[in-house]
């Protein structure tokens, strides 16, 4: 027979109930907590009153009105804490305050000259971070940050691979968020977030690779609900895929966009205005690009087998954009369902979505280690 939980045990279960109920809504009574967890009204008040010691929940001073008893408004302080949203990408480095119910309490934009040095971007990142992070009303106790770059799964570094057309060289988000952030901090890839928020949206998906199309074209692959990294976290860096090139022979697939005159001067950024006129003016170059971005979903549905294959990204998520990819996919041995991607502003949204997720957690992590380890000053 297994051991009877233990009383601690049982407490910090109950705690945990009612915290998460706190932080689903602006203001409860002990009797709305009660009703809102599904535990009796003695249980809720004995776990109030240990979460006011804590500090992460408080008494807000309000009152109930009316009839009856008296009831007294609790809600989690905002003291409690907060997290850092980062989105590192071409048209500027973006911070945003989150409180843990996912509204924004702070915003900071900052552009970034081109060719985009790491350099620049350290300090671009570090002021719109320093800017978000001086209205905290509590701590910061995650950070989380999207990288319009290849991010190296251990050290969560920025890598720069041939051809990466954003940064020149590494950058370390961790390094420069030192000293302003108390918890964990994730760095990952803007593809690899997007596909979150895909795969969380209305109707989500847990089988499909999320095909970005922009500056830079990248991949996430999600299996099982859960998206692949790979060894080092570089799973999805589509660019030296091989396709097929402008004139049939098989090249790697950034060579494609050369070899159309489809690169940015200089650099090896795809240039959507220039993508738009090719479209536009059909003919050889237009059925060219279909077969070189049909030939990358081949190759993702060769190795993924993914049960559809999302369409985004600044000149991705054009309606036809997806029409000429389709019909290069038809003639495919393995022919896959396209679909355009449904999130706006996907980057954003997935690592937002994550990062309220993580700070509740830490918050619950707080409350077991007790009062005295973490009760805001």
């Amino acid at each position: 027979m297994e051991p009877k939980p233990s009383l601690d045990h049982l407490r910090s279960i109950t705690d945990e109930l009612v915290l998460r109920t706190l932080m689903g809504a602006r203001r409860l009574t002990r009797a709305e907590v009660a009703a809102a967890a599904g535990i009796s009204k003695p249980t809720a008040s004995e776990s109030v009153r240990r979460l006011l010691a804590t500090g992460l929940i408080e008494d807000t001073g309000e009152r109930t009105t009316g009839r009856g008893r008296i009831g007294t408004y609790y809600a989690l302080a905002e003291s409690a804490g907060c997290a850092l949203v980062i989105d590192i990408a071409p048209l500027g480095i973006v911070a945003e305050l989150f409180d843990v119910r996912g509204a924004v309490a702070a915003r900071c934009v900052r552009t970034v000259a081109r060719p985009a040095l790491p350099h620049d971007v350290a300090g671009a990142l570090r002021a719109v971070a320093e800017a978000v992070v001086a209205t905290a009303p509590g701590p910061v106790r995650v950070a989380v940050a999207s990288a319009a770059d290849p991010v190296e799964r251990r050290t969560g570094r920025l890598l720069h691979l041939p051809d990466t057309p954003f940064l020149v060289g590494d950058l370390d988000p961790g390094a420069v968020l030192a000293g302003l952030v108390e918890g964990p901090i994730v760095v990952d890839n803007d593809v690899n977030w997007a596909a979150c928020a895909e795969r969380d949206a209305d109707g989500g998906m847990d089988d499909f690779a999320y095909l970005y199309l922009g500056e830079g074209p990248g991949c996430a692959i999600v299996a099982d609900g859960e998206v692949r990294r790979g060894h080092g976290g570089l799973a999805g860096e589509i660019v030296h895929v091989i396709t097929p090139g402008p004139d049939g022979r098989a090249v790697p697939f950034t060579d494609a966009f050369a070899a159309l005159g489809l690169h940015r001067p200089g650099s090896s950024a795809i240039d959507a205005d220039a993508v738009a006129r090719v479209l536009g003016d059909g003919g050889a170059a237009r059925e060219a690009l279909g077969a070189a971005v049909g030939g990358v979903v081949a190759a993702i549905v060769a190795m993924a087998d993914p049960e559809v294959v999302v369409v985004g990204g600044t000149w991705g998520a054009r309606r036809d954009v997806l029409e000429l990819v389709a019909d290069a996919v038809e003639r495919s041995p393995r022919p896959v369902p396209l679909q355009s991607a449904r999130v706006d502003d996907a980057p954003l949204r997935g690592a937002r979505a994550h990062a309220v997720s993580l700070l509740r957690s830490r918050l619950i992590e707080l409350m077991v280690a007790g009062p005295r380890e973490h009760a805001p000053q």
